[in-house]
Formats: C-alpha cells, structure tokens, sequence
C-alpha cells in the first residue's frame, strides 16, 4: 500500500520509530571530506527527513550497519569467556536499490557460505530496508549493466514528491503508523534509473584465461594498495582478527574483527614469509574476477553491484568500471596467444 507524508508527518513517524529503532541514512558530516575543508556524505544516524541526503551518492555504503568496521566479538579473562552483547534495538536503513542488492550478497556471503555466521545474523535479523528511489543516475554509476537498478524486496520506498514524501509499504508492522500519519494513501512505484553515463560490458566468453592478460601489469605502479576501494564497497567482506590486550600478561582482553582488503600488504601472507599477490596487478586482477567472474559462477549473479565507489574514491584516479572494460580486449589476447 501507498501513502503520502508531509516532511512534518514523516518526521513525527520517525520520532516514533526511534524508540524502537536506529535510523541510518545518507547524511552530510560537515568538515569530514576527504580533503580540506571538505563536507562528507555517508552513513549516519537520523532523527528526521531532512537529514537524509537524497539527491547526493553517500560516498561510503550501508555496509557499516551489519558489517561493523571494528566489532568485538567477545571478552576473555583467564578463567571465562563472555560473547559480547548484541545491540539492544534493531536498525532502519534508507539505501538505494544498487545498495539493496548489496544486501543479497552479503547474505549470500554470511548466511548461505557455509555456517550462518552468528554476529551478522543476530544483526540482520533486527534491520529493516527502506529503499530511497533513484530519480537520475549518478556519473560514476553503471547498476543497469549489472542489473541492480531496479529492486523490489524492500520492506518500504520512499520518494521525494511534490508535497513532501511518497512511501511504499510492504512490511505489516508500519502499515498502522503510515495511517496514523499520511496525508492520503496512493499507488507508489519508487522511481529507478533505466540508463546511466558510465556503461560496462562484461564479455559473454570471459573465463580464467583473463588471468595471464597484460593489462594487470598496468596496475604493478598505479595502485598504492590503500584498500580505499575494498572499504566503500558494499560488497566485499573481509576482515582479520584482533585481540586487544588489557594486562601486561596477556590474560584479560578481547577479540575483535576488523575491515580487511585483498589490496593491501599483508593481507595474503602466510606462515614462512610466503605472500600470494606480491604485486598489486595479481591484487586488481583477483578482485576484479572475483567481483564479474568466479562469484557469478557459484551463484548465478555478478558480485558487483554497480554502485561506481571505487571509482569515486581511488586517490590514482584507477577505474573499476574501465579495467570491466578492458576485459573483451584482455579475452582476444590471451586467445590469440594460445
């Protein structure tokens, strides 16, 4: 069911669910940019409409909610174990669709990859999505190729409207609240992009033949390995371990587990002083065809959601969308040099 809200409506409702709920959304972090002097969009938590940011790409993902970028997983002492506490409301997140497909891969990833993992699904049992549709694409964005534009598995829309805020329902559980407070009820389609600017053709023979292409060389000097690529992503799901020591001995502490990325050093070394992907290419080249190769060929879709980040982010100005590109070319090589 449709409704339309008011901003004051809709920030009364909000007001309600706070009780129950935390609310992340887009939203500006003034002085917190990249550079200085520079505003930041990214995720946050909201008290009303008129934080959340609508018409600008939060440059950082959703990812941060489920996937804590530090999370304590548990305390220790000499004589016990104590599982750290889960949090005591569950959570509301405005995303747009390319970010709702996100979702599904780190599922896939958390839940359906072996053993549910227990932190993240005590987590993502207590989250509710809101989709924020998408009136125009963003310049760095290629969903349509990926097949990420368009999403309908949320448990409610909302679209920016003429007289404040247009809201689709399919969870029970607010459809007494959307009452309570809309102006009038409507059919809603949440809007979505049908072309973007940046466009990438993945080709349909790609195989593991890509490995030995010249093109990864390219990137032995142009990435810095910094991993700023890996952390906006909303897909990627690595992290590595900690343990926090709060005595000198060593007996009292806690685990935690923290962001990680496949492009920085240390990341795949191994006992003896071994490392698998020294070089930075060997780095691009096994993110980009597990992103649009391998993942694809376990589960039937593409690991990349479009989302355009990692463009977005590179301090080297290295394109995620243009290496997609270069893959046709790569393919033609390698066969003609077999």
């Amino acid at each position: 069911m449709g409704y339309e809200l008011r901003n004051e409506e809709l920030n009364e409702m909000l007001a309600q669910l706070k009780k129950e709920y935390l609310i992340y959304a887009p939203k500006y972090f003034k002085g917190g940019g990249r550079f200085s002097d520079t505003d930041s969009v990214r995720y946050g938590e909201v008290s009303t409409a008129d934080e959340i940011v609508f018409d600008k790409k939060a440059e950082y993902s959703f990812k941060e909610v489920l996937l804590p970028i530090s999370q304590t997983l548990f305390y220790f002492t000499e004589d016990e174990v104590k599982e750290a506490d889960a949090p005591k409301k569950g959570a509301i997140v405005f995303l747009r669709s390319c970010d709702l497909h996100g979702v599904k891969r780190l599922d896939e990833m958390y839940l359906n990859n072996g053993p549910s993992d227990h932190y993240y699904k005590r987590l993502r049992e207590n989250v509710i999505f809101v989709l924020m549709g998408c009136e125009k694409s963003f310049d760095s964005c290629f969903c349509v190729d990926m097949g990420t534009n368009i999403s309908d598995n949320y448990d409610m829309s909302i679209d920016r409207c003429e007289n404040g805020y247009q809201l689709d329902c399919k969870s029970p559980k607010f459809e007494e609240a959307l009452k309570k407070y809309a102006v009038r009820e409507k059919k809603v389609t949440s809007a979505a992009v049908t072309e973007t600017k940046t466009r990438v053709n993945i080709p349909a023979n790609l195989s593991y033949q890509i490995a030995n292409a010249s093109l990864w060389r390219e990137y032995d000097s142009r990435c810095i390995n910094c991993g700023r690529c890996n952390f906006v992503c909303p897909t990627c799901t690595c992290f590595t371990m900690q343990d926090i020591f709060y005595t000198d001995n060593g007996r009292a502490g806690e685990r935690r587990r923290v962001w990680a990325s496949c492009m920085v050093d240390g990341y795949t070394d191994v006992a003896g002083g071994g490392n698998y992907r020294s070089k930075n290419g060997d780095r691009m080249r096994f993110k980009v065809l597990h992103k649009v190769l391998d993942y694809k060929e376990r589960n039937g879709y593409h690991m990349c959601v479009g989302c355009g980040r990692c463009d977005d982010i590179c301090p080297e100005y290295i394109s995620f969308s243009n290496c997609i590109n270069k893959l046709e070319n790569g393919m033609k090589e390698v066969l003609a040099n077999e």
